[in-house]
Formats: structure tokens, sequence, C-alpha cells
């Protein structure tokens, strides 16, 4: 099973089957997600960082239209649900609702981080949900790492490091949330950019949890939950509930990833503070 624990909806869906996703469907998402860091990575090149609201529209704009050309001309039949799209590829958007196939896409995750020189905490998000299964191909692009996770690859849980426990939060506003389950664990909060870069360091050992309270969309973390779940690591909202897509409302304002172990820990400390 990879969902998280208990993290079927009242219909049965899970948040992720991502076993039930087709090879050819994971190769294509893994695709689009490293060719629109490719784009990002060479306008970033051109560009340079003196106009940072300049690097950040460009970005945003030709990473959605590279993702959403490529959908419309390959995925014809798919729907879409894009943060950058409009209309029927956008939030407003109903097709989406009655469609067995959805592409969540987040062309660029983090534009702050995108924008600074040196910064490699941004990512591009590609996740396909289909009706029935929830969250099946996905898979996060960190460009600037040179680096794309996918659910067909397993990025196993490691040991429990020694120390203190490190949570990813905001680098601007760490919820309370989070700096109740650091209290908990004797953790340490890490400040990081984007969402998908804070759920792909939980996946990549480098922290152990990611608590977020401040407000997200699904597409902030439609495509980084399916790759954690794939490994098997905990991801639903912060009150244990499971994270589900493809709302009619895409707004998904919170999220725990972390280390199985430390969920139920992690949980209690949150119910604290509510």
């Amino acid at each position: 099973m990879f969902d998280a624990p208990d993290s079927a909806s009242v219909t049965g869906v899970p948040t992720a089957t991502p076993e039930a996703a087709s090879a050819v469907d994971v190769a294509f998402a893994a695709e689009l997600a490293t060719g629109a860091g490719e784009l990002l990575l060479k306008l970033r090149g051109e560009l340079g960082f003196a106009d940072p609201k300049a690097l950040k529209a460009a970005g945003d704009r030709e990473a959605n239209d590279y993702l959403l050309g490529r959908l419309a001309a390959e995925r014809a039949g798919d729907a879409v649900l894009s943060e950058e799209g409009k209309g029927e590829a956008g939030r407003v958007g109903t097709a989406r609702l009655d469609a067995d196939r959805v592409w969540i896409i987040d062309p660029l995750d983090g534009t702050r981080e995108y924008s600074e020189e040196g910064r490699d905490d941004w990512a591009v998000h590609v996740a396909l949900w289909q009706r029935g299964l929830g969250l099946t191909a996905s898979a996060v692009a960190l460009p600037a790492q040179a680096v794309t996770l996918r659910t067909d690859e397993t990025y196993a849980v490691p040991a429990l490091r020694e120390g203190k426990p490190l949570i990813a939060v905001s680098r601007t506003r760490p919820p309370a949330e989070a700096e109740a389950v650091a209290a908990a664990l004797v953790a340490e909060l890490v400040p990081m950019g984007s969402a998908g870069a804070k759920v792909m360091a939980v996946v990549a050992g480098t922290v152990d949890a990611y608590v977020h309270a401040g407000g997200q969309f699904e597409w902030d973390s439609a495509a980084p939950v399916a790759v954690a779940l794939a490994s098997g690591w905990h991801a639903t909202r912060i009150d244990g509930a499971p994270l589900q897509y493809n709302n009619a409302d895409p707004y998904l304002p919170d999220l725990l990833v972390c280390r199985p172990d430390l969920a139920g820990p992690a949980l209690e400390a949150i119910k604290g503070t509510h």
C-alpha cells in the first residue's frame, strides 16, 4: 500500500496509487518536468537576475506555455489544472471535474528562489490524477540540482539520523504547527524555498519532515506528495486527514510529509495547537 495509513476518503479513493500508473505516463511526466526545467534554466541564464520581477513573470509564462503545449499535443483527451492556467486549464475550470484523467501542474514552484542567483530550491511539478485512483504518474524536477524524482523510482526511508531531527519550513512564515512539532521532537527548523523542494528534501533524507499550514493549492503538493507516497513516506493534511485532489476548489492549505515513524508524534503535537 503506497498511501498513508487511513488516508482513503469516505468514497474509498486513496490520495495516490502510483503502482497503478502506466510506464508511459510516468516517463511522460518526467519528460515534461525535466523539459520545463531545462527551459527555465536557459531563461535564467539569458535574462539574469537584475530584474527579479521580469524573470519570475517570464519563467511562469514560458514554462506554463511549454507544459500546456505538450499536453495539448500529446494528451489532448486529458484535462489540466495549472497554477498559471487560464479558463479550463486554471482554477475556475470545470471540465476537469468530470474527467477521468487530469494533469495537475505547477510550471514554476518557488518563483522567489528562481529569481535569486545561486538558489537551487525551486521546482517543476507534473502530476496525473486518475478517477478512482487519485494521483498516479508524477514527477518533480529540481532543475538547478540536475535531478528529477518520479513515482516509478524508489527513494527509501533512511535510518533515523543521529542528533536532532530536521523539519523543513517556509523561509518567511514558519507556522505555529511546525514550531509545536519541533518542540515535541526536540527538532531543528530548516528554512527552505519551494514546497516541492521541501518535500523532495524529505524524500532525499536531507530533512525528516515538512510541516506547512500557511495556505497552498493542489498544484503546490500533488506531484511531490505522489513521489513521497510512492516510496513509503507519510503524507497527509496536518490533522491526519487524506490529501484529496481534483476538487472543485483547488485550495489545499496544509500538509505534513515526514518519516512514517515521526507521523504519530507530529500529528499529536499539531493537535495541541488547535
